[in-house]
């Protein structure tokens, strides 16, 4: 099972999308294309950053600010103040620019889909690009592994 490549079971048909396109757009492709995300590409169609069904209902989530203490004259954050912002970014974002993962995670099509599973699970995702010379050509989830070893 360990030999079997990513490029053997991943996606061809990479749906992307535009970045400055308006979330609900987004929501509405991920609808009739029958996926859970999408990599987000620039004007030159370079990777600029990857969008999630996660990513679009972090606009109906309940934000909760960072717990904090006072010590003296300051304020000590006792949670992620980055996280913070990056959830309010989300929350209030009109266009896929503003709700996309900018630190994209992608893997290479020669990856196994062993090292493409435990990349899933260490980082917590569920679908990665697949690049080829710095070009995405396919696109790999979580199903697509389990599709594979259903088979062997």
């Amino acid at each position: 099972m360990a030999e079997i490549k990513v490029k053997e079971i991943m996606s061809k048909d990479v749906v992307f999308i535009k970045h400055g396109t308006p979330v609900k757009e987004v929501a509405k492709i991920f609808l009739e294309k029958k996926i859970g995300g999408a990599p987000v590409a620039d004007e030159k169609g370079e990777l600029v950053g990857i969008v999630t069904e996660n990513d679009l209902i972090m606009q109906d989530v309940r934000l909760r600010f960072p717990s904090y203490i006072h010590l003296l004259d300051g304020v000590i954050f006792l949670e992620s103040v980055k996280k913070y912002d990056e959830e309010l970014r989300k929350a209030i974002g009109a266009t896929v620019d503003d709700v996309m993962t900018r630190e994209v995670i992608t893997v290479a099509e020669e990856a196994t889909i062993e090292d493409t599973a435990t990349i899933m699970t260490e980082k917590k995702i569920s679908r990665l690009p697949v690049l080829r010379e710095g070009k995405v050509v396919g696109m790999v989830a979580k199903r697509d592994i389990i599709k594979a070893l259903s088979r062997s």
